[in-house]
């Protein structure tokens, strides 16, 4: 294990919100007498429940160190490209392509993480793949809709691999004066920033929202919603500098950059969902949705985080 004492540190607050959360879900079950405030308390505990399973999952991946991390994302990525591709519709032409994405270009780009090679990750699948695959798709014969079906699996590639792997990559592509060997810290305290936003957002629209961001999008994303937890995010994150090679102020600058990369990511995701009409990705985790519910906002954020800290923080 690679935990060190402000990493147990975040961890055990973690597990301290999980369990006053779990405790204040028990007691609304127990006094809920509709049927509408029992579904409601149903759901609030499902989703507390798979919030207790992905910690223990996350924390151990940060605990076994970079490869059992990287390995983590990976099997993420590949189950949020298989959520994707399952709304999408294809072609027999687009089975090689398809094979690739999965089988060759999802596990190369996250050995690209696992070897530190900062240059080839960067431009992988933004150039090669964006390049190599319209060619194989093409030597396919498939021609209707071509454009429309190679430009659905680039975009999937884009944000269920390529931006995914860029939060392993807070692991391995930063080397902070002063923070060397706590990069691990780092990514939690990303993940957890990511996270927080989601929740109190969340928290804040059924407290206050009255008036929609966007209602043809996202009904449910609010105003007050969005103020009130992106503000209650950067609090939070400020207080969480020790953490972090950040001072107070930068602290609460990134995480002001992190909630407002994942709110962006989660109303795209959702017109996403509504172009495909349905209302989530998938069954995967209990309460949430599918894997792309959960990561949609990690996806936006963690390429913004990365090279943020890479460009001011670290020195290569």
């Amino acid at each position: 294990m690679v935990f060190d004492q402000e990493l147990t540190w975040l961890i055990g607050g973690v597990v301290g919100l999980l369990m006053l959360a779990t405790a204040l879900g028990a007691v609304i079950a127990r006094r809920a007498s509709s049927d509408g405030g029992r579904a409601t308390a149903a759901n609030l505990n499902a989703r507390l429940r798979a919030w207790w399973g992905m910690t223990a999952i996350f924390a151990l991946a940060v605990g076994t160190g970079g490869t059992g991390t990287i390995l983590m994302f990976a099997l993420t990525s590949f189950l949020a490209l298989r959520e994707f591709i399952s709304l999408t519709p294809t072609r027999l032409g687009d089975h090689r392509p398809l094979a690739w994405a999965f089988f060759l270009i999802m596990p190369l780009q996250f050995l690209l993480v696992a070897v530190h090679w900062y240059g080839f990750f960067l431009i992988f699948i933004p150039v090669y793949v964006f390049l190599v695959l319209p060619i194989r798709a093409a030597a396919a014969g498939e021609t209707d809709q071509f454009l429309e079906r190679i430009a659905r699996l680039q975009w999937a590639l884009m944000i269920c691999v390529y931006c995914v792997s860029h939060a392993p990559g807070i692991l391995t592509f930063l080397k902070i004066p002063g923070y060397e060997g706590q990069n691990a810290k780092l990514l939690f305290y990303f993940v957890l920033i990511c996270e927080l936003s989601d929740v109190l957002q969340y928290c804040f629209g059924k407290l206050f929202g009255r008036y929609a961001v966007c209602p043809t999008v996202s009904p449910n994303k609010t105003w007050e919603g969005l103020i009130g937890g992106v503000g209650a995010t950067v609090l939070i994150g400020a207080g969480l500098w020790w953490a972090t090679p950040f001072t107070p102020l930068q602290s609460a600058g990134m995480s002001l950059a992190i909630a407002g990369m994942g709110f962006g990511g989660g109303l795209v995701m959702s017109a996403i969902k509504r172009d495909y009409g349905v209302k989530d990705w998938g069954r995967a985790i209990e309460g949430h949705g599918g894997i792309l519910d959960r990561i949609d906002s990690l996806c936006f954020a963690a390429p913004v985080f990365l090279h943020l800290t890479r460009y001011y923080f670290s020195v290569v």
